[in-house]
């Protein structure tokens, strides 16, 4: 059906941003028989999208729904509400609707076949245009006029736009040079709007490493090993996966699925506290009595490879903490190999991380989520104030 031709009587709605959440609500007004206009800030949509797809695309997660929603953490409730209009399952039927097969992988994630974004973002805009969405790029949107008219600014000027309803569907703060650049949080407070301030998620986290350890290492993988943390309500907890020694501390999977309680920590700390175990599956006696093995005139760090399995990396982190002479105290370094104490200093830059968390608050709308101050505006997707722990296992 295409949403141009469905009623004499057309309703227009303005759609503002051209990421998922923007197009997912173009095709559900389109498909209610609304006169649908979706407005992006760059030259296409779905920009940030594409540079998702370059780690294979992950769409979902196959876990069961109760585990799912809880790493919604304090929003599962509402975030459980809204998928149980649209769960995973829908997200792959509607996936293949595009031709686009999908499967789970060994680690419960949900890929496309072909692991690219591409060609699932060309069937999407594809389609939602033939079935009447209109585009318009290069339209970025700087707020609505005394008259209530949407604003926007163009290569050729401002453009002023009237629509009966308006979704915004602007983003967070993260990758601003794809145009989600968190500059909306300005216009809604200005509206009265409840807005928790944009914080970086899903993000490495800043480690003072010595320049010996920063030139021979950063970007070195660290797997498997083990994170032990203290939550946001002081229990002790601990996850099991792999992560990166970067230039500027520790970022990848297990990382930033811990990113939520450390920045939080540094928040109200100053610093956190995270400790690796880098030798998972070896017992702490039985790490002793490998390491006390004669070492046949082998170097330290060959010691520990062959007694204790540790690659260079890990060993180099090692002597990161406990020093050069580290093999002095072999009882030292079994414990510190369990646990590996690290200090961060502060998460990495929001421009930077893969999401943000904060945004409008979801008290700020009805069930509808349509913003309280401003009746008739909607919001959707990473604008509003949650914020999700991805599935590592």
């Amino acid at each position: 059906m295409n949403c141009l031709m469905s009623s004499p009587a057309k309703h227009t709605v303005a759609v503002i941003g051209g990421g998922p959440a923007g197009l997912f609500a173009a095709e559900r007004l389109c498909a209610a028989g609304l006169e649908v206009h979706l407005y992006e800030a760059k030259g296409s949509p779905g920009r940030k999208f594409l540079i998702a797809g370059k780690g294979g695309l992950n769409l979902t997660h196959s876990e069961p729904r109760p585990q799912f929603d809880g790493r919604y953490r304090e929003r599962q409730d509402v975030v459980a509400r809204w998928l149980d209009g649209f769960d995973a399952e829908a997200l792959r039927h509607w996936a293949q609707g595009l031709g686009v097969d999908t499967y789970v992988g060994s680690s419960g994630r949900v890929f496309p076949v072909d692991r690219k974004a591409a060609p699932l973002l060309r069937g999407w805009v594809r389609r939602l245009k033939e079935q009447g969405v209109r585009f318009h790029v290069q339209h970025r949107w700087s707020g609505w006029n005394e008259d209530g008219t949407l604003r926007f600014e163009t290569g050729n000027g401002t453009v002023d736009v009237h629509s009966d309803a308006t979704v915004l569907a602007l983003g967070g703060g993260s990758w601003p040079q794809l145009g989600s650049d968190g500059r909306w949080t300005e216009i809604l407070s200005g509206r009265g709007v409840d807005i928790t301030p944009l914080q970086p998620a899903n993000c490495g986290f800043d480690v003072a490493w010595s320049e010996h350890f920063r030139q021979r290492h950063a970007g070195s993988p660290l797997k498997p090993v083990i994170a032990h943390w203290i939550d946001l309500q002081g229990h002790a907890q601990h996850l099991q996966g792999e992560c990166v020694a970067s230039e500027y501390g520790l970022e990848g999977s297990l990382i930033y699925a811990l990113a939520a309680d450390l920045r939080e920590t540094l928040h109200r700390n100053g610093s956190a506290q995270l400790q690796l175990d880098l030798v998972p599956g070896r017992e702490l006696d039985r790490l002793r009595a490998d390491l006390g093995r004669p070492r046949k005139g082998r170097s330290f760090g060959e010691h520990l490879r062959r007694a204790a399995g540790l690659d260079a990396p890990k060993a180099a982190l090692l002597f990161e903490v406990l020093g050069k002479d580290a093999g002095s105290d072999l009882d030292a370094v079994a414990h510190t190999l369990k646990r590996l104490p690290l200090t961060l200093k502060r998460p990495r830059p929001m421009a930077e991380a893969i999401s943000t968390a904060g945004g409008v608050r979801i008290e700020a709308m009805n069930e509808g989520l349509m913003l309280d101050a401003v009746p008739g505006v909607f919001c959707a997707g990473e604008m509003l104030d949650w914020e999700g722990n991805p599935p590592i296992n």
